[in-house]
């Protein structure tokens, strides 16, 4: 799957909120690779359990900033700047955060801000804690949601962090973390990088100090649990997916160049392989880029994500018939993975091969609908088939979850003249028209 950008904002319902708000259009955008998000699976999962949450429900996305930050801002997602991520030293760290804004999912913070709106009886149906999450993308450089960068008090209560939450969710985490096997020690290591931010002014502080308060207190504090928890070894599956996360990440937003210097401090011979194939694959060296990616597959034959990336390579120096076989094992090892199915969906089309594109994109978008690249696949996958009515409204889709209201529109009136009046798609469409219309008024 391409390590591609999509914006933020993960739903229509979301859009609508946004219009209810008069909140900014402005969006930020997030990461998406497969790999990438399976290895943030595996290192969650323990976390997400031990807080009582479904590792399939709550995904970890990353954000695209280089700046230190982790939010939620919906009860099915934390976010994480890349930036966050490549300053993390261990798995532990990153489980650290991950365990702070789980705890905030599940002692209820979201539902209590959720609560904060006077309005949200008026988004009945439309999934409001979706919806929430659009409302971050409305300033990339918030740090926690919509409070920080917007001026009404309405606004800035919805997502205010309070003392008593951090601390609430410190304890929580840190009683998560241990259950999970993961040792306490990692968050307090993880907030220590923070420490001396309260010194500097706002605009050179880490966006995770703005959003979430540290003081000594709470750093005291976080020493204080970790010392009734106690440490625990290492976990050698977390700090392998944690070295393949911070490698892809950094192959893919360093220059290769960088890449390549660093390949020998690399302690896992398949990471060492992925880096160096994304790295040669950037300086359009592809047959040593595929050299590399089939080594790595040949130490580990039933990683999926590996023949992603492999099939992403062939799929962006157009050997689409190659990428489509690649695609087509991959899925074969994760036949449920939205990314890997987007993935191989693109390279179908690609390679004349609509019919079958659209049933696997349609999969696809089903178990994520976040992916604006699988979603314009699937309208072009809709056009080729004659359904033009489909196209329409995925195209509408794709717009409003960009932000762009006006042309999401546009599509959705087109897809309702076309589709069965009072189907599901015309629902769809209906949706789009309504947060179109509503986003109109507000200007």
């Amino acid at each position: 799957m391409s390590f591609h950008l999509i914006r933020l904002v993960p739903s229509i319902a979301a859009m609508l909120v946004v219009a209810l708000l008069a909140l900014p259009a402005q969006a930020t955008s997030l990461l998406r690779d497969a790999d990438m998000e399976h290895a943030l699976k595996q290192i969650s999962a323990p976390i997400l359990r031990a807080a009582g949450l479904n590792p399939n429900r709550v995904k970890i996305l990353v954000v695209n900033e280089a700046t230190l930050n982790a939010f939620v801002v919906s009860n099915d997602a934390i976010f994480v700047h890349y930036g966050l991520i490549n300053k993390m030293q261990t798995a532990t760290m990153l489980q650290g955060i991950i365990a702070h804004e789980a705890a905030h999912i599940a002692n209820g913070h979201i539902a209590r801000r959720l609560g904060n709106l006077s309005n949200a009886r008026t988004i009945s149906g439309l999934g409001i804690a979706l919806a929430a999450a659009a409302a971050a993308a409305g300033n990339s450089r918030a740090a926690g949601g919509i409070a920080l960068g917007t001026s009404t008090s309405a606004q800035r209560a919805f997502l205010s962090h309070t003392r008593a939450e951090e601390a609430s969710a410190d304890q929580s985490g840190v009683r998560y973390m241990k259950a999970a096997g993961a040792s306490p020690q990692g968050l307090f290591d993880a907030l220590s990088i923070f420490a001396g931010q309260e010194t500097l002014s706002a605009g050179r502080q880490d966006p995770y100090m703005r959003s979430h308060p540290l003081s000594r207190d709470r750093m005291r504090a976080v020493a204080g649990y970790v010392a009734s928890y106690g440490t625990l070894p290492k976990d050698e599956t977390a700090e392998y997916w944690f070295a393949r996360l911070k490698g892809k990440i950094t192959a893919y937003t360093r220059a290769p160049s960088w890449t390549l210097r660093r390949l020998n401090k690399e302690p896992y011979p398949d990471v060492r392989l992925l880096r160096e194939a994304v790295a040669l694959h950037r300086n359009s060296k592809t047959k040593k880029a595929l050299a590399a990616i089939d080594s790595a597959i040949a130490a580990r034959p039933y990683d999926a994500f590996l023949r992603d990336q492999k099939g992403q390579i062939q799929l962006e120096t157009r050997n689409f018939a190659a990428a489509a076989n690649t695609y087509a094992s991959a899925v074969k090892y994760a036949p449920n993975d939205p990314l890997v199915l987007s993935g191989y969906g693109r390279a179908l089309l690609a390679a004349g091969q609509v019919k079958k594109s659209l049933g696997v994109l349609e999969k696809s978008r089903r178990q994520d609908y976040r992916d604006g690249s699988m979603l314009r696949d699937l309208a072009t996958a809709y056009a080729k088939t004659g359904q033009q009515g489909m196209a329409a409204l995925i195209t509408a889709e794709r717009f409003a979850l960009g932000g762009r209201l006006k042309d999401a529109g546009i599509h959705a009136r087109r897809a309702s003249g076309l589709l069965s009046q009072g189907s599901g798609p015309w629902q769809r469409a209906q949706d789009v028209l309504i947060a179109s219309q509503r986003a109109a008024k507000r200007k």
